[in-house]
């Protein structure tokens, strides 16, 4: 039996809890990432903005919206618990609805990326893979508090920035932007670990294995601090090792206000990790517009 064979059956969805259901919220760190990697690029967005405006429809709304979608049908069980009022427990997306938008994304998605040549379906399918990979039996790498947010990272971050990059380029990207692209998707992994707060009853009763129910929140607190402002250490030696003084300055004033934040955060993990995702998280991804420009001029 699910959650939602307690409820009052419905046909059809509610238009907001569909709208719930892909989480516009969500939307904007790989719309945020793929815009930095046009950035990066050196190319001028008035080259292609078509390809331009499409890469961030389907880094956000489509594919992100796709990923949050499947993953409401694929832990429907575990939000019965967490958070029953959700369109899928709460029967306002009743039936196989969800598993059907989240299907129909998909398509959606690799149809529309054929418009960004092969790079650009390729990342794109690349991405649904991983969104189902992190979700659906039998790979469900959202159990592991190491692969999963780390897929995700990956996923939200380095995935879109390198495509904006190479679409625009229509070629190879430089090895400097996929090295930074790949740090700033590795600290990703810290961020994703704070989500991971809020779900930590249900996790734990559903064996999911979250850094925060595996080492507890403060250790994970502290573990998805260090993931996130390591990277971005490396981030400014980057920098610095480019000539580019300035954005690492710039990167680095924004790291010690996470600093602060962090120091925040640390005395009640689990109830300040949403302001911390509000905070802290904002300037990190302020850092990567900043090391985009800087990788812009090399």
């Amino acid at each position: 039996m699910t959650a939602t064979d307690l409820l009052p059956s419905r046909r059809f969805p509610e238009p907001a809890a569909l709208l719930r259901l892909i989480k516009p919220v969500t939307w904007f760190p790989p719309m945020w990432a793929y815009l930095c990697g046009v950035v990066s690029s050196g190319v001028a967005l008035s080259a292609d903005p078509v390809a331009v405006a499409l890469g961030v429809l389907l880094a956000g709304p489509i594919v992100c919206g796709m990923s949050q979608a499947a993953n409401d049908w694929c832990d429907r069980h575990v939000d019965a618990i967490n958070e029953p009022d959700r369109p899928i427990p709460s029967g306002r997306v009743p039936g196989r609805w969800g598993l059907w938008v989240a299907l129909a994304m998909t398509a959606l998605a690799l149809l529309l990326a054929t418009r960004l040549g092969p790079w650009g379906w390729g990342a794109t399918a690349l991405a649904c893979l991983a969104a189902w990979a992190y979700s659906a039996e039998p790979v469900r790498l959202k159990r592991s508090g190491l692969w999963g947010p780390g897929l995700v990272g990956l996923s939200y971050e380095t995935l879109p920035w390198i495509t904006g990059a190479v679409v625009l380029s229509a070629g190879a990207p430089d090895p400097r932007i996929v090295l930074v692209a790949v740090l700033y998707g590795i600290g990703a992994h810290g961020i994703m670990t704070f989500n991971d707060f809020k779900a930590l009853e249900g996790d734990r009763a559903m064996g999911v294995n979250s850094l925060p129910v595996t080492l507890g929140p403060e250790r994970a607190a502290r573990v998805a601090c260090a993931v996130m402002l390591v990277p971005q250490l490396g981030v400014i030696a980057a920098l610095l090792a480019w000539g580019r003084p300035v954005h690492a300055a710039v990167v680095g004033a924004l790291v010690l206000a996470q600093l602060w934040a962090m120091a925040r955060v640390l005395r009640d993990p689990k109830g300040l990790a949403p302001w911390f995702n509000g905070t802290g998280v904002a300037l990190s991804v302020g850092g990567m517009m900043v090391a985009a420009h800087a990788l812009r001029g090399l």
